[in-house]
């Protein structure tokens, strides 16, 4: 799938630095408000108000699951890496905490800006990736309904089509879709009987 990293006006957006006091901040803050982005900078706990921030840049060398007040992995909002040390173990441990991005440290006078574009479009990639992966469970669930409603219909000594034809009518007396009238007959556990319009819900 081709991607494209639109330039975004990044003016006014709000972004949490969580590392201890160091040069490597203060590099970062001067590029960040330079672009229009407004700091903070904590450590070692994101303060609450972090929730509500655009991106999160964090110390990939000594930062640790339980700073985010979030699971593992699933960051509400882009996060970008601020790496020290090239240890495969912390690479890993950065990257399984929701890593969209890095910046190699020591931050010197450049780097930040795509950083930030980078981050955002791997973040709104792997969101619209998750939307796509629950849409797909969703439908399975409801197929899967669907297969155990006719089997419901089946029991009673109908035919496959019979059994369709009779769950199809269902839907259209209670005006509900076929998935959702699937889903009544399995929720019920009880022999079904063709409703009439207007019948209970």
């Amino acid at each position: 799938m081709k991607r494209r990293v639109r330039a975004q006006n990044l003016g006014g957006a709000r972004a949490i630095v969580l590392h201890r006091p160091h040069p490597t901040v203060q590099a970062l803050t001067r590029q960040l408000a330079a672009i229009g982005l407004q700091v903070e900078q904590c450590w070692p706990d994101l303060p609450p108000s972090a929730l509500a921030a655009d991106f999160i840049f964090f110390d990939a060398d000594l930062g640790h699951d339980a700073q985010f007040p979030w699971q593992p992995g699933e960051p509400p909002m882009p996060m970008v890496a601020l790496i020290g040390s090239e240890a495969p173990g912390r690479i890993e441990w950065a990257l399984n905490a929701g890593a969209d991005a890095q910046l190699l440290k020591p931050v010197g006078d450049g780097g930040a800006f795509s950083a930030l574009l980078t981050a955002r479009a791997a973040f709104d990639a792997r969101q619209s990736l998750s939307a796509e992966v629950a849409d797909l469970r969703q439908r399975l669930d409801q197929r899967q309904t669907v297969v155990r409603a006719v089997t419901l219909l089946m029991s009673l000594g109908k035919t496959e089509d019979e059994a369709y034809a009779q769950l199809r009518g269902m839907a259209m007396a209670w005006r509900i879709s076929f998935e959702a009238a699937a889903e009544r007959i399995v929720a019920g556990q009880r022999s079904p009987s063709p409703a009439k319009p207007g019948g209970a819900r």
